[in-house]
């Protein structure tokens, strides 16, 4: 198996777990409200990862410093994520939500790209790249009217 195709197989793997986490997010929402049910996603999450880190006897945890000051905020970014993701997901529905969210992810993708932000390789925008978020927002457009 190509490792393009075991990448693949990997970011579908990831795409399916966020579809049921947004459903599962909506559910705990709707019960307990957002604040809540981002602790207790995020809490079930730490629980998890540090019994994983545990048994792998602390992982690579000590070289935290190397990564540059901005990662660090991924888990901010992720709260914002999850509680998003977990408050729109039963107002507006899961198919909605989450194209609405891959629509910004890819449109901030392609920006990142473009100018190499963040420190990603720079990937200019091309007919190619523009049309295919031409695409995206055609199938948003066709996902939210009524």
């Amino acid at each position: 198996m190509s490792s393009f195709t075991v990448l693949a197989i990997v970011a579908a793997v990831a795409g399916v777990a966020m579809a049921a986490q947004a459903q599962l997010m909506g559910h705990l929402d709707r019960s307990v409200g957002t604040i809540e049910s981002v602790f207790l996603t995020y809490g079930t999450g730490a629980v998890v990862i540090g019994l994983i880190m545990l048994a792998m006897r602390g992982g690579n945890l000590g070289e935290w410093h190397t990564a540059p000051w901005y990662a660090h905020s991924a888990g901010l970014l992720g709260l914002v994520i999850v509680g998003c993701i977990g408050y729109a997901t039963p107002r507006l529905g899961l198919a909605v939500t989450l194209t609405i969210a891959v629509a910004a992810q890819f449109t901030i993708a392609a920006i990142v790209h473009q100018f190499g932000l963040l420190g990603a390789d720079q990937h200019p925008m091309d007919l190619s790249r523009l049309g295919g978020m031409a695409a995206i927002l055609i199938g948003v457009w066709l996902m939210v009217r009524q």
